[in-house]
């Protein structure tokens, strides 16, 4: 055992060498643009709670109501001991949220995407991947044994050239929606264009989409207008939403497929039923107050004209989402720390999420910071990084 534990040393040791390796945080107040760290008080911009729900008076309530009505635990695979009536009626609710005929929850946003490519695609099928698709759609594709293809980043004429090549008898394009680590939105309307072309199905991850882009918050497909029986769309419940989970929503045939065939719902214990409940309050929370997306809003755009006028190099984006590319990893920690000292939590994102040379720091905004909270935030990042 002293060798195998030595072997776990010399990798842990050899991630500190290189600025890779990572240090968690010990967060002792609810999630919000503001968090307490061994009691002291430091401006959040590095949470996916972009609308400020995830400690929200309404979904706290919703929360206690569901432990009072339906309990804590939801005992087993839905398949096994019953659909919860909970579960039942956040799958209804997805379903019309989203405009699509039916949908399935999942207990997370990885355990959803791995079920999808491993419940469409076998040894048949051949998968063109993003090369920038977040981790989990990657396993999942990898886990699928199917032919798996990565196309440059939101390149549609390379895609083109390669569905085209492509004599598999299933062809699935997976592809974020809103990319995790750079804010961009992807071509959606072009790759769907190209899986009707090509008889593929489109797996749109939209977990950094749902609740910020289209009109009324409901994603990348309301921000394109864009509707068909070959997207397979997932959202979670844990971002924008402010609680746990995710589901997949698509035509009536794929979601019954899902059901029958996703390993990772059919061998999970169901979600709690109060994520179910308490998704339900932030969906109709999100419908009924109008002021949460034009507050967000307002943040994005605020953030982004104080970065140009101060000479701050952000990646361009129309999200939530707003990195700042360092390129070297210990310059980006130091850069991180320096902000952490001044009561600003912006964490250092570095490989592998990121590919090497690119460590950046990772803004993230949310319907409940302020405006002064943004210039304050940009005000300190002009000191440290403007040339």
């Amino acid at each position: 055992m002293s060798r195998l534990a030595g072997r776990l040393a010399e990798g842990l040791a050899d991630l500190q060498s290189r600025d890779l390796k990572r240090a968690r945080r010990v967060i002792d107040s609810p999630q919000g643009a503001w968090v307490s760290e061994g009691g002291r008080a430091l401006a959040n911009f590095s949470s996916n709670d972009y609308l400020g729900l995830a400690n929200h008076a309404r979904l706290r309530a919703a929360a206690h109501r569901a432990i009072d009505e339906h309990g804590v635990g939801a005992g087993a695979s839905p398949l096994v001991s019953g659909n919860l009536a909970a579960h039942d009626a956040a799958e209804r609710r997805f379903a019309q949220f989203s405009g699509l005929p039916r949908a399935l929850l999942f207990g997370s946003g990885y355990a959803a995407n791995l079920g999808i490519l491993a419940a469409l695609a076998g040894r048949d099928a051949h998968i063109f991947s993003d090369e920038l698709n977040h981790a989990c759609l990657i396993d999942g594709a990898r886990l699928s044994r199917a032919q798996v293809t990565r196309f440059p980043h939101g390149d549609l004429d390379a895609l083109a050239a390669l569905m085209r090549e492509s004599r598999a008898q299933v062809r699935v394009v997976a592809s974020d929606a809103v990319f995790s680590m750079d804010g961009d939105i992807a071509p959606v309307p072009g790759l769907l264009a190209l899986c009707e072309a090509h008889d593929a199905w489109l797996v749109l991850d939209d977990a950094h989409g749902m609740g910020v882009l289209g009109a009324t918050g409901r994603g990348t497909l309301e921000h394109f207008g864009l509707g068909s029986p070959r997207i397979i769309y997932m959202a979670t419940l844990g971002k924008a939403l402010g609680g746990y989970g995710a589901f997949v929503a698509g035509a009536p045939e794929l979601i019954e497929w899902l059901v029958q065939r996703a390993r990772t719902y059919i061998y999970s214990t169901a979600l709690p039923p109060m994520c179910a409940m308490v998704a339900i309050a932030a969906l109709d929370l999100l419908d009924a107050d109008r002021e949460l997306l034009a507050s967000l809003r307002s943040r994005i755009a605020e953030f982004t004209a104080a970065c140009a006028e101060g000479g701050i190099a952000t990646l361009p984006s129309a999200t939530a989402i707003h990195p700042i590319v360092i390129g070297d990893a210990h310059a980006t920690l130091e850069a991180a720390a320096w902000l952490h000292q001044r009561g600003f939590l912006v964490p250092a994102i570095r490989p592998p999420t990121v590919a090497e040379g690119t460590s950046r720091l990772r803004v993230s905004l949310s319907a409940a910071h302020t405006r002064v909270e943004v210039q304050a935030l940009v005000a300190a990042l002009v000191e440290r990084l403007a040339a």
